[in-house]
């Protein structure tokens, strides 16, 4: 039965252009070009775990130092009492005020110190500026390198300045080590995103965010599996460029270099924009929705990667209004205040660890250099 169905799944019909067969891209000796291994696809998720535990090492042995070089306090919350009652009660889901005078009397306690209790517990959980820079440092460092990589193995590539080449003579395209580990690294970061996400600090965009890291997954899988590398390549470069920008603005507000995070800011909404709802939707997804079917059989694939493509582009349109939001309120206020790309960081449930409910760190006295 099983087997039945990923027969089915997997049909030739399904996602390949017509006359073509899973053997005719199977990689072998006697390929005039090395194709992908379909195989090759499982190999991000050790890599992720790999990436994980090298983001732990590093927090502890650079990124905390370097933040707290930098004055930020890894200052924790005064725990509330211990209380086993109102511990359960407080895991079990937030509660109305009905509800919580209903408690405060079956444990004897005032309503007030049953909130001032709940206030505690919930303070609790959130994490400091440290843990958050620390957590925003490390995906600047994944966005810089990989990016840099990015633009030094496809600098020399004929897609790069030419699109059509996505399409000309596919599926018989050639693969190349360094694209190889491009996609693996890629793949492997966002499969670390993907895990991490339920520990991490957690924002009012989470579910956008995790919607975001399973497109790009099936992106990058099914455009593996059917030898679409080149057209990846491109929408991998595009997301990394402003991501930089994104992760780089929530550092250096949590280190409080004030002038340093405006014109990070800025820096963002150009590339951002430029990048994001410019460039993705009228070179990206207008090559594959026009030129794509000119050049190339269309197949059912051909309408899979098309959607979450646009699925991608919907997300990208949510957090450019979230942005341009903040845009508005920092030119009222005069510094940008907020999270970028999720204006706050919520608790809304007690079993979420690691949560948080301020929008922007605290502000410090510092000056900025």
């Amino acid at each position: 039965m099983l087997q039945s169905l990923l027969n089915t799944f997997w049909s030739e019909y399904i996602w390949l252009p017509p006359n073509t067969t899973w053997s005719d891209i199977a990689p072998g000796p006697e390929k005039l070009v090395i194709y992908t291994d379909h195989r090759h696809v499982f190999f991000p998720i050790p890599l992720a775990l790999v990436f994980i535990s090298l983001r732990y090492v590093l927090d502890r042995i650079l990124y905390a130092p370097f933040g707290k070089y930098l004055g930020i306090k890894d200052i924790r919350p005064r725990r509330a009492p211990e209380n086993p009652k109102l511990e359960a009660a407080y895991r079990s889901g937030p509660r109305n005020h009905k509800q919580l005078c209903a408690l405060a009397k079956q444990l004897d306690l005032t309503e007030r110190q049953v909130e001032r209790w709940w206030r505690l517990r919930r303070s609790q959980d959130k994490p400091s500026t440290l843990t958050k820079f620390c957590e925003n440092a490390w995906k600047v460092t994944f966005y810089v390198v990989n990016f840099s990589f990015g633009v030094y193995i496809l600098w020399d590539k004929e897609w790069l300045w030419d699109i059509d080449q996505c399409y000309i003579g596919y599926p018989h395209q050639g693969l190349t080590d360094d694209i190889w580990w491009y996609y693996m690294i890629s793949s492997a970061f966002y499969w670390s995103l993907t895990i991490s996400q339920f520990w991490d600090v957690r924002r009012k965009d989470f579910w956008q965010m995790f919607v975001h890291h399973l497109a790009t997954i099936a992106l990058l899988s099914f455009s593996w599996v059917c030898n679409l590398h080149r057209i990846g390549t491109l929408v991998l470069l595009l997301h990394d460029c402003a991501d930089i920008f994104v992760e780089g603005v929530k550092a250096s507000k949590y280190a409080g270099y004030q002038k340093l995070c405006d014109s990070l800011f800025l820096a963002l909404i150009v590339a951002w924009i430029s990048t994001r709802v410019g460039i993705f939707p009228f070179y990206i997804i207008w090559s594959t929705l026009v030129r794509a079917p000119q050049l190339v059989p269309t197949f059912p694939a051909y309408y899979i990667f098309n959607s979450l493509l646009c699925l991608l582009l919907v997300l990208h349109v949510v957090w450019t209004t979230l942005i341009l939001q903040i845009a508005y309120n920092a030119m009222k206020a005069g510094q940008m205040d907020g999270d970028v790309r999720s204006s706050t960081e919520v608790s809304d449930s007690p079993n979420h660890s690691n949560h948080s409910n301020n929008g922007s760190p605290t502000r410090r006295n510092k000056k900025n250099t």
